[in-house]
């Protein structure tokens, strides 16, 4: 049936009471003021021209902007939205638990992406698009039924997913746990501690010794070279050229061809921790001057780049408009290390060791969870088109009058 028959438009006004809504693909409808405490972060709020907001009601569903990607979010609150969005209201032959999934379905999602060209029409979705795009006419007690499954299938889905998502994160814990022990404390439980004399420092292992990071490393900031976009553009190549975080284009020179650590001078990078403060590069490349270059005294390089790594230097960066780590301040950080080479190497070994498997279990929960949402996704296809029946797997509930 066409769409137009099953849904219209809703274009009244926002009432003096509505309170603002949030249509959003990863919590649905919700208060504004909920998705900003749940997001911690701050949304575009309408301050003038409140007038030009819409009201929505109760089992309205919400084109949003980014409906070409997941779908028409349906509503359960009673508020207002930006005149920017078009909501949609049930007419006849409608259930919306059921068709909250439907409209959540690949073949539908799929469906609405034919009917523009995203590229050249913008990814906005308008009513234009709904229309073009009919909808089955399912009976009410088969729609509440298959809604009621899939309400019940996918939340047992999503709690298995979220289970895997935890345990990512916990792996992903103990990664940078198991590293930071290493390169602080070394891999002996039972060794004999002292006090570094550093407060940030403080106890470390009673053999290891204690200097400035420019007794351990020679710094070879000098030899540095940055490239502007154009002069890299005419440099195409095969050869890495890296910034304060790692590769930001490729070219045809090197003016490096030794193994060595990059620690970013960013002060933005250092205080969010966004990306990897000191990493290991090898090879030939380009380094611009935005990370600071250091060749360790060995070359157990991971070891080194992952203790500067678990350094806190945000008291180390200096500047306000340009915040960023000098090289003198880096070069003068204090910290502690094994004076034996031997051990040195040793806890390089077990990090790569500890690293590789838990990024192994890391993988496979990736794999997990991702197998979990192509299920759910599979799931849902299959019980809105109809090619699963779902009738008597549940208790028939009430359909929802339209």
């Amino acid at each position: 049936m066409q769409s137009r028959r099953m849904f219209s438009v809703r274009s009244e006004p926002a009432q003096p009471s509505d309170q603002m809504l949030t249509a959003s693909q990863r919590y649905g409808v919700i208060f504004q003021k909920d998705f900003v405490e749940m997001e911690g972060r701050r949304v575009v709020e309408v301050i003038m021209g409140k007038e030009s907001l819409k009201h929505v009601e109760p089992n309205d569903f919400i084109i949003s902007m980014r409906s070409f990607q997941g779908g028409l979010e349906w509503s359960r609150l009673r508020g207002s939205t930006s005149f920017h969005y078009v909501m949609v209201k049930p007419v006849k032959c409608v259930h919306p638990p059921f068709f909250a999934h439907l409209f959540k379905s690949a073949p539908y999602i799929e469906a609405l992406r034919s009917t523009t060209d995203l590229i050249r029409d913008g990814q906005e979705l308008r009513y234009s698009n709904f229309v073009q795009v009919s909808l089955p006419v399912v009976p009410s007690e088969e729609q509440a039924a298959i809604a009621a499954f899939l309400d019940r299938e996918t939340a047992k889905i999503d709690a298995l997913v979220e289970a895997q998502k935890r345990l990512i994160e916990l792996l992903k814990e103990k990664r940078q746990a198991v590293i930071s022990q290493a390169v602080t404390k070394g891999l002996d439980p039972n060794v004999p501690m002292k006090d570094s004399g550093v407060e940030w420092l403080g106890e470390v292992p009673e053999h290891w010794v204690i200097g400035a990071i420019k007794r351990f490393c020679k710094v070879l900031d000098g030899r540095r070279i940055p490239l502007s976009a154009q002069e890299r553009g005419s440099r195409s190549g095969d050869i890495p050229y890296y910034g304060a975080s790692g590769i930001i284009d490729w070219i045809d020179e090197h003016i490096f061809d030794e193994d060595l650590v990059l620690v970013s001078e960013d002060g933005a990078n250092l205080l969010n921790r966004s990306t990897p403060i000191a990493f290991v590069v090898r090879g030939k490349y380009w380094v611009n001057n935005h990370a600071h270059i250091l060749k360790p005294m060995d070359q157990n390089l991971i070891f080194w780049a992952e203790r500067i790594e678990t350094i806190d230097l945000r008291p180390f960066v200096t500047g306000s408009a340009q915040p960023k780590l000098t090289i003198e301040a880096l070069a003068n950080v204090v910290i502690a290390v094994p004076s034996d080479e031997s051990e040195r190497s040793a806890i390089e070994s077990y990090i790569v060791q500890e690293v590789q498997r838990l990024d192994e279990l890391v993988l496979e929960a990736n794999t997990a969870r991702g197998l979990l949402l192509e299920r759910r996704s599979a799931l849902i296809s299959a019980a809105v088109t109809g090619k699963i029946d779902v009738r008597g797997l549940v208790s028939q509930p009430e359909p929802a009058a339209a």
